[in-house]
């Protein structure tokens, strides 16, 4: 009798199961609070660039809308929708030695639905790029 508890209680056949099970959910978080940072970093580099092409379009002299349209083309893989863009200061006011700043808003929703909780639905990012005229 006591042989053969000791060998049922000396089982460990399924505990790595167990461990792996336990460990997963939080690999799994892991593993997409990466992915998320990842996209996240990405949409950020492609609004410093597009900041800098359009700040650059507008300090040899082009219009407002030509400055939109420029950080619009270059930022194709945003929603547009969702991206905003300010030039200061106005087109008419522009003098020569003035500093011109592009301004870009962005909402990147937040695609994971485990981190929607941590990070909420949508996350604010944004770039400004100043030259002078």
């Amino acid at each position: 009798m006591l042989r053969r508890t000791k060998k049922w209680l000396g089982n460990e056949k399924g505990q790595s199961l167990v461990e792996f099970a336990l460990v997963l959910p939080i690999l799994v978080l892991i593993l997409s609070g990466i992915v998320q940072f990842g996209s996240i970093y990405n949409d950020y580099i492609v609004l410093q660039n597009a900041a800098r092409e359009g700040a650059r379009a507008g300090v040899v002299g082009k219009s407002d809308t030509e400055i939109s349209n420029i950080v619009y083309a270059y930022a194709d893989s945003l929603d547009p929708a969702r991206l905003t863009v300010t030039v200061d200061p106005a087109e008419g006011v522009r003098r020569s030695g003035d500093t011109l700043t592009v301004n870009l808003q962005y909402s990147l929703p937040v695609t994971i639905g485990l981190l929607k909780p941590l990070l909420g639905s949508e996350i604010s990012l944004g770039s400004q790029i100043k030259m002078r005229l």
